[in-house]
């Protein structure tokens, strides 16, 4: 891989919220995956990189997280910067503050605003009043930084995205509509199997249809397991019942009983293939102990990625 250079004024980013992957170019996104390779690399080498010394990160969380809250904590630490966890008790949010007014207050004493809630419009509603960079770190919409941390992973293992593969077996839930952005603006194919009524929303899969169309890649949508996966170089899944479905939990495990990835299923990849889980996982449902256990899988590499995909992201936009 050619050496980085950081040419983060070239790609104009600073500033920037980070909402969608939609909102960025192909480029600015191939751009901030090679930052994030160059800033793990830094750290492996035991070199000092503080160009966020001085400032501070709100972290605004209304959904709990292991990797979330560590991977930017950390991430910030290791730029030179701070991170403030707060939890909706911890602000005046969760007692009926408009977000209009914490999104002013918090530009006054931050310096970056990373979210992770429920509703996407809150996000945007945030990011609308914030006079400061909001980063997206998950919603009901969208998980683009866990997307950026996967094909970061992809890109190490294969050396290259365009034309590659990838099979999201489950859900059209938030995870899927960032992996079907990503794929479509890095000209990879993309094929997602879901029951019917569980599919991505129409207006994600158009939208990144219409993507794909000027990249060179492809989107697929199916209630074939079997016909998704078939010759992919990457396979995906996600649990059944995401947070803020757990109520619907024994509905789904029937309808997606015939969605596991099991060893049987991921014959019909390439025998090099990739598994990628954004975890957590429940082995036995989503995906058999042999697949997300096994000389294929990349879970860790991947979880690994979220501290630096992260990193470059954040060092990029403040």
């Amino acid at each position: 891989m050619a050496q980085f250079v950081e040419q983060t004024d070239k790609f104009m980013l600073k500033g920037r919220d980070f909402l969608d992957l939609a909102d960025f170019s192909s480029e600015e996104l191939r751009y901030l995956i090679d930052y994030a390779i160059e800033l793990k690399r830094k750290l492996k080498a035991g070199e000092t990189y503080h160009p966020l010394k001085g400032k501070s990160l709100g972290m605004i969380f209304e959904k709990s997280s292991t990797r979330t809250r560590v991977s930017f904590e950390v991430g910030m630490y290791q730029l030179g910067g701070q991170a403030l966890f707060l939890s909706s008790n911890d602000l005046q949010i969760g007692r009926g503050e408009i977000i209009a007014d914490t999104a002013q207050t918090l530009s006054r004493y931050v310096d970056g605003i990373m979210i992770r809630t429920f509703a996407h419009t809150k996000l945007l509603d945030l990011a609308q009043y914030a006079t400061i960079p909001v980063i997206n770190a998950l919603t009901d919409w969208s998980h683009p930084c866990q997307a950026m941390a996967d094909y970061q992973a992809v890109l190490e293992h294969k050396g290259h995205l365009e034309g590659l593969k990838i099979a999201f077996i489950g859900d059209g839930n938030n995870m899927a509509h960032s992996l079907m952005m990503g794929a479509a603006k890095f000209g990879m194919n993309f094929s997602i199997a879901s029951p019917v009524g569980y599919w991505p929303d129409a207006e994600m899969i158009t939208q990144s249809k219409q993507v794909a169309s000027v990249t060179g890649g492809s989107v697929v949508v199916t209630a074939d397991p079997k016909e998704a996966i078939a010759d992919a170089d990457i396979v995906y899944t996600d649990v059944w019942a995401s947070m803020g479905f757990e109520e619907e939990q024994k509905i789904r495990e029937k309808a997606f009983a015939e969605y596991q990835v099991d060893e049987g299923l991921v014959k019909y990849a390439k025998s090099d293939y990739l598994f990628l889980h954004c975890l957590p996982a429940h082995r036995g449902e989503e995906v058999s102990a042999g697949v997300i256990d096994g000389r294929n899988s990349i879970i860790f590499d991947e979880a690994e990625n979220r501290l630096h995909a992260q990193k470059a992201i954040m060092a990029a936009i403040m």
